[in-house]
């Protein structure tokens, strides 16, 4: 089969360390072990990665979020991105000002496009308290994804909502896993030694720490002698955490071989946060053996089976949480055969199996247009 010109469209990269930052990375990765061509265009990042040149697109902080910056490209700079790489479609990842601004560019050029919803921009607006936020992400969200081809949706929730949004052409694309890098042959003792010499079980979280995650749920489990808290990631919401969880362990941001160890040292991974799109980090959590806590809302729906794989509980009920994470602390069986559950859910879910079926979306978009700008 002809190779692909894919140009991806990033609101997030490194070194923000995020759901799209991780999906767009694997992506390329895809890309380039099965010899297609691709450009990245974002905000930040190295000169490139996978092979791949990577160009910046202007951006800015958001004022509640400095660590967060999001693209303020114009669409004019755009297009001569797109026409002096010539691509066969563009994919626009987590779009907002950035992917809206591609989507134009890309609709007066008549490029394919394909839109990957991973951000739920009305969920954002509302946890931060954003006046008129919600109508206006609401506003940008169907703007964007009115213009393009195909948007791929992560959950059956965020099926649902973007149908109550009224934006058509919809198709289910999960995220997919790496199956070697989170493995429940990483559990590490010396970790659990150092984090809790006492023998006490681990209880952790892996995210961002921010507002919208709504960890003050763990506070109804800070005191608790049967566990310890761990929670790996940063944010804006770090040292109000620290307050409010002061025996908790805060790993800091963790990557490769650490985060890895990480998960599958823990004995019960916790979710707290209702607006999830897909919630990769439970997906790894269950690929390293670890049965998982979550809301019963967004992601984790699809993600967790529950009662199976873990324990789904009404969103924001901190109580209901604390009651599931004590089962599986009192009942070690349970608890093990969970784990054994949990790394079989997603055994079929590996990114090379994601990323083909993605590569037949583009495909199917460039059609006989593909090459159109062939010399």
């Amino acid at each position: 089969m002809e190779n692909l010109r894919v140009l991806i469209v990033s609101e997030s990269f490194l070194p923000q360390v995020n759901g799209v930052t991780n999906s767009v990375r694997r992506v390329l990765e895809h890309l380039a072990a099965t010899g297609h061509v691709a450009e990245l265009v974002a905000p930040t990042g190295p000169p490139s990665y996978a092979g791949f040149p990577v160009t910046h697109a202007r951006g800015a902080s958001l004022p509640f979020y400095r660590d967060f910056r999001i693209g303020l490209e114009s669409r004019r700079r755009l297009r001569s991105v797109m026409l002096r790489f010539r691509p066969d479609v563009v994919h626009i990842a987590s779009p907002a000002t950035l992917g809206y601004q591609a989507t134009r560019a890309a609709a007066e050029l008549g490029i394919p496009t394909l839109a990957v919803y991973q951000t739920d921009l009305v969920g954002f607006a509302e946890r931060y308290g954003i006046a008129g936020g919600c109508r206006a992400m609401a506003s940008l969200t169907r703007r964007i994804h009115h213009r393009v081809d195909l948007t791929l949706a992560p959950s059956s929730a965020s099926l649902l909502q973007l149908d109550g949004l009224g934006i058509p052409r919809t198709v289910l694309w999960p995220r997919g896993v790496d199956l070697q890098a989170f493995h429940p042959v990483r559990r590490s003792a010396a970790l659990r030694r150092e984090l809790a010499p006492d023998g006490r079980l681990l209880v952790g979280y892996v995210g961002r720490l921010a507002p919208e995650k709504e960890l003050h749920l763990l506070t109804t489990l800070a005191e608790d002698p049967r566990y310890r808290l761990v929670l790996v990631g940063g944010g804006p919401e770090e040292q109000r955490l620290r307050t409010l969880l002061p025996g908790a362990a805060f790993l800091g941001v963790l990557h490769g071989e650490a985060l890895g160890a990480a998960y599958a040292s823990l004995d019960v991974f916790v979710h707290t946060g209702r607006h999830e799109t897909y919630c990769q980090s439970a997906q790894e959590a269950l690929a390293s053996g670890v049965p998982v806590v979550a809301p019963r809302a967004g992601g984790p729906v699809d993600v967790v089976a529950d009662r199976v794989a873990g324990l789904l509980y009404e969103p924001g009920d901190a109580a209901e949480l604390a009651s599931y994470v004590g089962r599986l602390a009192d009942d070690t069986l349970y608890r093990r055969r969970m784990g054994l559950a949990a790394r079989r859910s997603v055994g079929d879910r590996s990114w090379r199996a994601v990323n083909e079926r993605l590569v037949e979306h583009y495909r199917a978009l460039a059609g006989v247009e593909a090459g159109r700008f062939a010399a």
